[in-house]
């Protein structure tokens, strides 16, 4: 009698065997192996396949372990060194699968992602395709679920009306295939992607890919269907669009959205994501690199798109008259984007105008760009010396301004009680390096206040400085934002800052000319550009009166952007966005050592943020250029962080796991280490060892 078909009370067979069980996703069938410890994980798919006896290529099939969320990649590992026994059950399934994927604008593409790849490395093959340079700034989000909407069939009914099911989109295919395991190298050939040298591919005026785009795609699948339409910003057509989608009411809704995070340095499949499921794909690091014009056209597209719908749906504060700048904004780019279309064709042959030229110097950088004029004289730091009026409030008391002779030196200002004293002892002193600045801005009530956080052992102190005229508080404002990263007025941003601020206040006049206001028609529909809080301001005006204000007032402000370019338009929307006071900062709910009460921790791309949670008012600051380390307590879920002269900084997360924050972190002293100089292929591995925390 043969000893192989006696089966030992541990369920092995007298030879050593024992069945291992596995389902084959593909067929829908359970198959059984008899196998040992010792055979190698490639043998183990070359016998299931060989039992199968199917005819299909299996080269992107992996097993994938359910109970341990692991996938068996490592061919050459035993079963043994996996720790996979005889009540272990494996899927036989494919890596690549289909997601739908919503993009910033909003809009859904079906796309096969590798579900066996670190998120991290699914991104930038998903941005490969779409054709996004930079791919490091976007991540994977899950969509955050309105509290208020407790039937499926409404969050149906809002998917399909913003459904845009364009080609289904393939990253490449394998080129080198492997009977069994995993598909090795690269899956794209699409040439030159992040060189230097590369010439440009996108028509300046519309953004829209030239003739040797073909070519630049390469074989990637979006050369099969429309390249060009994730460059073009669609306009939104029914307010209901805007009334469906979910609006965080509170700091803490902000927060909330930001559990949904994935996890850069594990798999899709790792983190339970299912096929077919609905992904975000966003800007998740608020830190722009090399934003050209020349070659980002779907990723400048995105942006203003991920910026236009943060404005709309109000998850970044900002006041009335920046509303209409942006809807005016807003306003130019539709039409210049249905003109584009229309007129693309005659003018893709012409030559690449000054505005190009000029857009070259348009880079958003982490610094806030630079350009390629000269830097003047480096040998003396420049000064600015004015008189401005300071309040430093107290509790019970109104904003009564003193105006000083106030001098700004290196990172210091000094406050005199008059021009003649300006030699003596200050009556004041401010250190702004690690200061909060916020912009207090009303142009039609000639307004320009500067608020000033500065820290101190306890906290943070509160100045106030109001200026008199734009251009001086252009220049002062430039000078503190340079300041509390530890910059003077002799950094080659300053004037480009400054020019910046005079540019977007600019954007903000009234132009109450009735002739030259176009005449209001049909396409100017105020509640599709302006977010639901100003519609309400006029809630108890009759429904046409205020369409025609709303209409009067964008067209108002169009004036001032109705001669820009449709990218030159897209590029100042970003920056106007930029220069929002809430702009980068990342929410989230956390209890300090030593607090009582859950508090917010904001993260943005060079500092930490301590707020009130109820009021978003911050409490102190942290640079993360003071920064010596930081680290995670893993068993009690504990950040902290230590300073180079400063007390240590200790949270524990509250509602999300510390693993997104501590990635947070990681991701931006990552994208701090970026140089145009340097080889633009990112280093993964880096990456990972500045987020993942324990690999």
């Amino acid at each position: 009698m043969a000893l192989d078909g006696i089966r030992m009370p541990d369920g092995c067979y007298a030879d050593g065997t024992w069945e291992l069980k596995m389902h084959v996703t593909d067929l829908n069938r359970d198959v059984s192996l008899r196998v040992t410890g010792e055979i190698h994980i490639g043998g183990v798919m070359l016998k299931l396949v060989e039992k199968l006896d199917v005819k299909k290529d299996w080269s992107d099939h992996a097993l994938w372990w359910e109970k341990k969320k692991t996938w068996l990649l490592k061919t050459h590992w035993t079963l043994d060194k996996y720790g996979i026994q005889a009540d272990a059950r494996l899927l036989f399934t494919p890596q690549h699968k289909l997601l739908r994927l919503q993009l910033p604008n909003m809009k859904h593409m079906r796309v096969k992602v590798n579900f066996s790849d670190r998120v991290f490395k699914a991104v930038s093959d998903i941005c490969k395709t779409f054709n996004i340079r930079h791919p490091e700034e976007l991540s994977l989000l899950r969509k955050p679920r309105d509290p208020k909407k407790k039937k499926k069939k409404l969050e149906e009914a809002e998917e399909e009306a913003l459904e845009l099911e364009g080609p289904l989109l393939t990253p490449g295919s394998a080129s080198e295939i492997l009977y069994i395991g995993p598909v090795k190298g690269s899956i794209y050939s699409s040439p030159g992607l992040y060189s230097k040298t590369m010439t440009p591919t996108y028509d300046s005026r519309d953004g829209s890919p030239l003739s040797p785009t073909t070519a630049w795609f390469g074989d990637s699948p979006l050369s099969e269907g429309n390249p060009s339409i994730l460059a073009v910003s669609q306009p939104i057509t029914s307010p209901d669009i805007v009334v469906k989608m979910y609006k965080p009411q509170s700091l803490l809704d902000k927060a909330k959205i930001n559990q949904g995070w994935l996890d850069s340095s594990r798999s899709l499949m790792e983190q339970d994501v299912k096929e077919n499921e609905v992904l975000l794909l966003r800007f998740k690091y608020h830190s722009f690199f090399d934003l050209n014009p020349k070659y980002d056209a779907i990723r400048v597209n995105q942006l203003y798109e991920q910026a236009k719908w943060a404005i709309l749906l109000e998850e970044i504060e900002c006041t009335e008259e920046e509303m209409m700048m942006f809807a005016a904004l807003q306003y130019h780019i539709n039409k210049l984007s249905i003109m584009s279309s229309d007129n693309h064709m005659n003018n893709s042959e012409k030559e690449i105008d000054e505005v190009d030229a000029a857009l070259s110097d348009l880079e958003i950088t982490l610094e806030g760009g630079k350009t390629s004029n000269t830097l003047g004289d480096i040998t003396s730091i420049p000064e600015l010396a004015d008189y401005v009026k300071v309040f430093k409030p107290k509790k019970l008391t109104l904003k009564g301004y003193k105006q000083y002779w106030c001098t700004f030196k290196d990172i210091t200002i000094s406050c005199y009680k008059s021009r003649e004293e300006a030699h003596g002892t200050p009556a004041h002193q401010m250190n702004l390096r690690g200061c909060e600045v916020t912009p207090d801005v009303n142009i039609s009530g000639q307004k320009f206040n500067i608020k000033l956080l500065i820290p101190v052992a306890d906290g943070m102190n509160e100045i106030w400085l109001r200026c008199d005229a734009e251009k001086q508080y252009a220049q002062w404002m430039a000078a503190c934002r340079l300041a509390s990263k530890g910059k003077t007025m002799a950094d080659s941003s300053y004037n480009l800052e400054v020019q910046n601020i005079l540019s977007f206040l600019k954007m903000q006049h009234m132009n109450p000319d009735p002739q030259i206001i176009e005449p209001i028609t049909t396409d100017i529909n105020p509640e599709c550009l302006v977010s639901p809080r100003y519609l309400k301001k006029y809630k108890n005006k009759q429904p046409g009166f205020v369409r025609d204000l709303i209409s009067t007032r964008i067209l108002e402000a169009h004036q001032n952007v109705a001669q820009m370019s449709l990218i030159e338009a897209k590029m100042r929307f970003i920056q106007a966005w930029q220069s929002l006071p809430e702009f980068g900062i990342t929410h989230f709910l956390a209890k300090f050592q030593g607090g009582k009460k859950d508090e917010l921790i904001g993260i943005t791309y060079n500092r930490l943020i301590r707020m009130d949670a109820s009021t978003g008012d911050a409490i102190k600051t942290w640079r993360f250029s003071n920064m010596k380390q930081w680290n995670v307590n893993w068993e009690i879920k504990m950040v902290t962080v230590e300073f180079a002269d400063e007390p240590s900084l200790a949270f524990i997360c509250a509602e999300v796991d510390c693993k997104v924050v501590h990635e947070f972190i990681g991701g931006y002293i990552f994208l701090s280490t970026r140089a145009k100089d340097q080889n633009e292929s990112l280093d993964e591995e880096m990456f990972y060892k500045l987020t993942s925390g324990w690999i």
